[in-house]
């Protein structure tokens, strides 16, 4: 197809229900990304964190080639072989506890707030989030998410969710209540902007989740497998968390999603109580497997944190040069230039430039690099939004 019949097919067949940008990507290698007129772009944004090992890696891929030609899907009533292993791996590298699969941020957090209503045993089902926050599309999910442009138009809403100021910890104490079950949040709110719970307020919501009988659930979808120089975001933290959701990197590519909970709540969950048929097949736990395997391998986590104070220091060059950079925060390769105009334009500079980024929450330029990220490709992304932010305040 040519660029303008792929357009149209779009305009003609899929629900507009992306706000899409007028590029056509064909291929992918590591940070490299390749447009269908062979166009070559650094990603500093690979799908929205899904691609931490960069595009087809070659242990997921080869992973991924050896289990399609084996078996593919296997119902959740029979065992798995590369699910076990999985389970055990993640739970190797976590806590205590037992895994649900399934197939994607959303899913996995519906699954640990039905975990929650499960663990109130109906007298209590109030579960507290946070402003700004984002937890997924799916109903229980985007009822949790304290953003309101994305519950627009689809009231009623679940009920049930309390959402208060992030990084409040008095706020949290005056809203807990005898229906209080539990406490969900994301310790970096990626589309809320990049903002960093405070570690005295993730230490106080611990404490008060055990002085209170609370589920403490932390959404690890964007935070987890390595995005912050910990395999988890909630080891920076010094806590252990009774719950966590994981999805977008975990499957290298391939849709995955992750409910972890404690051993003493996980069997909540019966048989029949829930379910995800796709979830957990062979091949996506064989990718997801290689990408672990990959990143231990790697040492990939030391990269992160190693090159994580170089990344900042190069941003906050960019602050000093740019009056149009309110603040630079961020953790690990995870960071945010927040503006004090909106950031679509700038995006969209960058990709005429070859260099792929996200604006969220308006004014947030989102730079999210693959774990193996070097200074040169670093250097070369921060060159070309400096010429970018200097066209925007020539402007």
């Amino acid at each position: 197809m040519t660029k303008q019949e792929v357009f149209k097919a779009y305009e003609d067949y899929i629900v507009p229900s992306y706000k899409r940008l007028p590029y056509i990507f064909v291929k992918g290698k590591g940070s490299k990304m390749i447009d269908i007129d062979a166009k070559a772009y650094l990603d500093f944004f690979p799908g929205w964190g899904v691609s931490n090992l960069g595009h087809c890696h070659p242990k997921v891929m080869s992973a991924v080639r050896d289990q399609v030609s084996k078996l593919i899907h296997l119902p959740n009533n029979f065992h798995s072989l590369q699910q076990a292993q999985l389970a055990k791996e993640i739970i190797y590298l976590s806590f205590d506890g037992k895994v649900f699969f399934c197939n994607s941020g959303a899913e996995a957090n519906e699954a640990a707030i039905k975990l929650s209503r499960k663990f109130g045993k109906g007298a209590r089902f109030e579960i507290i989030t946070f402003e700004n926050s984002f937890h997924g599309r799916t109903m229980a999910a985007l009822s949790a998410t304290g953003q309101a442009k994305h519950q627009e138009g689809f009231a009623p809403l679940v009920p049930a969710f309390k959402i208060l100021p992030f990084n409040d910890l008095s706020a949290v104490k005056s809203a807990v209540n005898d229906k209080t079950v539990a406490v969900m949040l994301e310790l970096i709110q990626g589309e809320g902007g990049i903002n960093i719970a405070e570690k005295d307020f993730v230490l106080g919501l611990r404490k008060l989740c055990d002085e209170k009988n609370l589920l403490l659930i932390i959404d690890e979808v964007q935070t987890g497998i390595g995005r912050t120089g910990k395999m988890f975001c909630y080891q920076n933290y010094g806590i252990t968390p009774d719950v966590i959701t994981l999805a977008k990197a975990l499957g290298g590519g391939l849709p995955i999603g992750v409910m972890i909970a404690k051993r003493n709540i996980s069997d909540l969950l019966t048989a029949g109580t829930h379910a995800s048929t796709f979830g957990g097949s062979p091949l996506v736990c064989k990718a997801a497997l290689a990408v672990l395997r990959s990143i231990q391998k790697e040492k990939l986590l030391k990269n992160v944190s190693g090159l994580s104070p170089y990344m900042q220091e190069k941003l906050n060059e960019l602050k000093n040069k740019h009056k149009i950079i309110k603040e630079v925060r961020g953790l690990g390769m995870m960071w945010g230039v927040e503006l004090n105009k909106e950031g679509y334009d700038i995006v969209n500079s960058c990709l005429d430039k070859g260099l792929i980024i996200n604006c969220t929450h308006n004014t947030v330029l989102r730079l999210m690099p693959a774990l193996d990220v070097n200074k040169k490709q670093i250097d070369k992304a921060v060159g070309i939004l400096d010429n970018s932010l200097s066209e925007a305040e020539a402007l």
